[in-house]
């Protein structure tokens, strides 16, 4: 029966058995305590789940007189603690490196004490004392064993949390939202509450209860109101994560994401490579059909991906980075500026609506880029005015498609 009941508290809290069995045979021996022990004593407990009995000892702690207070350095400290107004209980307090403490014959033995019962024992150390094996006890210990299951078990699953995800942060997890509010999303994520605060939702996205989607863990703390698990919805690694889980080329070190540039909820650009010879890394991120980068854009919420293949020449890399665009050339400028030249059919493809795709491009790349137009006959290259704001006009853009594979 008892067996039944740890199993039961583990798989509802999601706490190992044995925390489980720690965390009774500590409220065990508070509930001792109160009905049989003393003050200041330690006590612990041994219970045997299977056979149903139970041990219990009390726990003295080793003390030579050098870890202990002599009676003249008692006084003086309690005059200098009643000259600043201090209660006169003494705790345990540092002195040149070692702890000395108030001896109490309830919680300390002397080490000459100690030897009769111990021979190697030393100071320090713990000497158990068995005591009388006892299986009843009054309401007032069943109450105190029960606020002492209570707080551990918390501890415990508090403990458990932390442990289980705090080795996730930089993973993506599903949850489901519980609830919704103002300033942040909560959501259940298996045994545990995430939070998804404001500024890292995706601008433009609803949320309802029992809605089920993938976040990304930023960050797992532990706080006085217990573990915080922070969570994102716009972080650039969200979109990487997904498309480990969707392409088994990634996992398998054949296909490698060098960069990503996302304007959350809106389009992302990802640059790819192929590290296995014969593996077309665009390929293999959309999937035959689009299947693969169709999932992904899904638990986005339609979010635009643009695959593109990474170059380790910036030039090459730069003209694949404005895609869907045709790029005539690049020339690379001083201070990490290029000027990517274009046929004029193509200016509104590479500047993007509002200028998004230049902008991602540039984010993906590293580079500043400047988008120019070559005249119709192929010779003089017509540089683009400029905004105020140091942006080329768009008043005249024309389709922004991303990847064929998503339409």
């Amino acid at each position: 029966m008892f067996n039944s009941a740890i199993a039961q508290i583990a798989e509802e809290k999601a706490i190992p058995p044995e925390k489980v069995l720690e965390v009774a045979q500590a409220a065990i021996s508070a509930a001792y305590k109160k009905e049989y022990g003393q003050k200041g004593q330690i006590i612990k407990a041994d219970f045997d789940p299977k056979s149903g009995l139970m041990e219990f000892w009390q726990v003295k702690i080793v003390v030579d007189k050098d870890s202990i207070y002599s009676e003249e350095e008692l006084a003086e400290l309690q005059e200098k603690r009643a000259a600043a107004g201090e209660a006169h209980e003494m705790p345990l307090i540092e002195e040149e490196g070692a702890k000395k403490v108030v001896f109490n014959p309830e919680k300390h033995m002397m080490l000459s004490e100690a030897k009769k019962l111990l021979k190697d024992v030393k100071a320090g150390d713990e000497v158990k004392i068995p005591l009388p094996s006892k299986i009843e006890f009054g309401r007032i210990a069943a109450q105190t064993a029960k606020q002492v299951l209570l707080q551990k078990v918390k501890e415990v699953e508090r403990e458990s949390v932390i442990g289980r995800f705090k080795s996730r942060e930089g993973e993506i997890v599903s949850g489901v939202v519980q609830r919704v509010e103002p300033r942040a999303v909560y959501l259940d994520i298996g045994k545990a509450l995430a939070i998804l605060p404001r500024e890292e939702q995706v601008q433009g996205e609803f949320y309802r209860q029992e809605q089920r989607f993938r976040v990304y863990v930023l960050k797992v703390e532990d706080t006085p109101k217990g573990p915080m698990i922070y969570t994102s919805r716009i972080h650039p690694k969200l979109i990487s994560k997904l498309f480990e889980l969707e392409v088994p080329e990634i996992s398998a070190g054949q296909v490698k994401i060098q960069a990503i540039a996302r304007e959350p909820g809106f389009r992302s650009k990802i640059a790819v490579s192929s590290e296995t010879e014969g593996v077309d890394p665009i390929g293999a991120m959309v999937g035959q059909r689009g299947t693969r980068i169709a999932a992904v854009i899904n638990e986005l919420g339609g979010e635009k991906i643009d695959i593109v293949e990474w170059n380790e020449s910036p030039d090459r890399f730069i003209a694949n980075s404005l895609a869907p665009a045709k790029i005539l050339e690049v020339n690379l400028q001083p201070k990490n500026t290029a000027v990517a030249v274009v046929n004029k059919d193509q200016l509104s493809l590479a500047i993007g609506k509002g200028g998004q795709n230049v902008r991602l491009a540039a984010k993906l790349t590293g580079w500043k880029i400047d988008i120019k137009v070559q005249d119709e006959e192929g010779g003089e290259i017509i540089e683009m005015p400029e905004t105020a704001d140091g942006e080329i006009p768009t008043e005249k853009e024309g389709s922004d498609s991303g990847n064929p594979a998503e339409e």
